[in-house]
């Protein structure tokens, strides 16, 4: 499972700096709501890290600075690996929502969620992007194995 979940961080961490990448080439098309989800893929994943190691998060919808996209998504994949590296995937975290709602998880049900969570806006930003004239990224899991 482990194994797995490494392939799954390596496939969102790529893609994710191929977005970050595409913005920061062609600053001038991407509208603000675009901006702001790049930019809420990475803090959703900074956050539920921050949350199973215990660390300051980012706000959900904060907008960082440009020059920092790429070092928080490569910080973001580190971290993600630490935690499968060091921690038991059926560990149960408990943590409180942007809400200050207590929850709890799995951290493999942790791992999944933010992953997932990033392919379903990576293809809002591939529609926005399409509509701003731009080339969209495919970011299909089956396109990234076929490479």
């Amino acid at each position: 499972m482990k194994e797995h979940f490494i392939d799954l961080l390596e496939y969102n961490s790529h893609f994710n700096q191929l977005l970050i990448e595409s913005y920061l080439e062609n600053k001038d098309s991407f509208n603000e709501k675009m901006i702001s989800l790049i930019n809420h893929i990475l803090n959703a994943q900074q956050i539920w890290n921050s949350r199973i190691i215990i660390g300051p998060s980012f706000g959900v919808w904060q907008i960082n600075p440009d020059e920092r996209l790429l070092e928080i998504n490569q910080s973001n994949f580190k971290n993600s690996i630490k935690i499968l590296n060091e921690k038991n995937l059926d560990e149960i975290i408990v943590y409180k929502n942007s809400k200050g709602d207590d929850f709890q998880n799995s951290i493999q049900g942790i791992l999944f969620h933010f992953i997932n969570h990033s392919t379903y806006h990576r293809g809002q930003l591939a529609m926005l992007m399409k509509q701003a004239g731009l080339e969209p990224i495919n970011t299909d899991y089956i396109f990234y194995k076929r490479n």
